[in-house]
């Protein structure tokens, strides 16, 4: 958005920054939940199956070791199969139950085996009737198959849910990025975009709260970069008219160094109140080019020429442009200018084709210009020593931008050198589009693009 100066960002050294998009972290976190909750459910089932096999073996041994407890009190002696008296492998702990006169069932766990399940009876004369059984293999299958049905289903509840992540995830994530591509339409001077529209869509969620509140906020800071705007340009065009008298009132002054003196700072004051008065204008958005066919290389060696003899262009390649004249002129002739304030001669203008390329062999620009782009009432560094207001290359680039041009700044560093290395010249470099713009101020598209 014009007037708004973006902070780059420190680097962060010694990390590594891994990104990953919103579909793949909620898929990743819905198909960890499913996992655990299905490791859970499992575990529960299986345990339950198992307590539940393993109390109907040991009901079944409890009713075979009383219908051998009623035989042997009839007959005295065991005549049930697998029944023992006083067996010496009795568990102690079942062993103990007995002894109270009570009947009971045990069950071992061995590591590795199938559980062993005992039953014993107290009888008459002290004896005790056991039954020693095993956890059936058909027991075992059933318990497997089991198993094998719970691994299939927690495997098809991860993989659902991965699925249903990406299907969720990936609807809200088109949305975000839709609204960070118009967050940045909107960043880059589009103020007509509303992030709103561009996300869409007929369910409603926090996305839309968001893109709710960013066109709030780009009303806001739109209608207030307006006003400022407009006071800007008041103050401007009020200050045009008693500085204009000023200057008549110098030039009526006896010579003298005192009258040149006063010239010069009311010369210097006029031309600051028209450049601010240009700023506001471009700011405004309503500056429209006045289109003419030129051959580009003939126009920039003559506005040079009459503008500084001394400086040499040299035309590479010639070509026809369709642009407002008076807007490249006044491009040029800034680039000209800030390149003889900040920079050291020689100065070299190239033409190529629709590109115009204009360098000094000064200390380079500011790291800030760069990183940013020419910013109002900033001009100078350690690197690059001068005066002015900064106005020179921000008029520069807003006539660019009503051209459809693109203006871009970079330094010329010996090659493969370090960034502390000092610069060996700045360019400025102005890209004629192929096509000038409409009325509008777009661009026309050819068939097909």
């Amino acid at each position: 958005m014009p007037g708004i100066s973006r902070r780059l960002l420190p680097e962060r050294l010694g990390r590594a920054d891994i990104r990953t998009g919103l579909r793949w972290k909620l898929s990743a976190a819905i198909a960890l939940v499913g996992a655990l909750v299905a490791v859970a459910l499992s575990l529960v089932v299986h345990n339950a199956a198992r307590v539940s096999m393993l109390d109907s073996a040991r009901d079944l041994a409890d009713e075979r070791v009383q219908i051998a407890q009623r035989n042997f009190e009839l007959s005295g002696r065991p005549n049930f199969p697998g029944i023992r008296i006083d067996d010496p492998e009795l568990p102690s702990e079942l062993r103990e139950k007995v002894e109270q006169g009570r009947r009971a069932t045990y069950v071992a766990d061995h590591t590795g085996k199938l559980p062993d399940i005992w039953a014993a009876v107290p009888v008459k004369d002290g004896h005790v009737l056991s039954l020693h059984t095993h956890f059936t293999d058909r027991s075992t299958n059933i318990l497997n198959d089991l198993d094998q049905a719970l691994v299939i289903g927690s495997i098809t509840v991860v993989l659902g849910g991965s699925a249903l992540g990406v299907l969720i995830g990936g609807q809200l994530s088109r949305r975000l990025r839709k609204a960070a591509t118009a967050a940045n339409q909107v960043a880059k001077g589009e103020t007509d975009v509303r992030v709103q529209d561009a996300i869409g869509g007929v369910v409603r969620d926090e996305t839309d709260d968001l893109a709710r509140a960013v066109d709030a906020m780009t009303d806001a800071l739109q209608q207030r970069l307006e006003a400022e705007r407009r006071v800007t340009a008041d103050i401007a065009h009020e200050l045009r008219t008693p500085v204009t008298g000023l200057l008549t009132a110098a030039e009526l002054l006896p010579p003298g160094r005192p009258t040149e003196l006063v010239l010069d700072r009311a010369k210097a004051m006029r031309t600051l109140v028209e450049d601010v008065l240009e700023v506001a204008r471009l700011d405004g958005a309503s500056e429209r080019a006045e289109l003419q066919d030129i051959v580009l290389g003939e126009f920039v060696t003559r506005r040079v020429a009459a503008k500084d003899p001394d400086i040499e262009v040299r035309v590479v390649h010639e070509s026809e442009v369709t642009t407002d004249p008076r807007r490249l002129e006044r491009v040029l002739f800034n680039l000209l200018a800030n390149a003889a304030r900040h920079g050291r001669p020689p100065i070299e203008v190239t033409v190529e084709g629709r590109v115009i390329r204009v360098r000094d062999h000064g200390p380079g620009f500011p790291e800030d210009l760069l990183a940013e782009g020419p910013s109002r009432f900033r001009t100078g560094s350690r690197d690059r020593a001068g005066h002015g207001h900064g106005l020179g290359l921000t008029i520069a680039a807003g006539q660019a931008r009503v051209l459809g041009a693109r203006l871009t700044f970079r330094n010329v560093r010996p090659a493969g050198a370090p960034k502390h290395i000092p610069a060996e010249g700045a360019v400025a470099v102005l890209w004629l589009p192929e096509h000038a713009p409409t009325n509008t101020g777009s661009h026309p598209l050819l068939p097909g693009q």
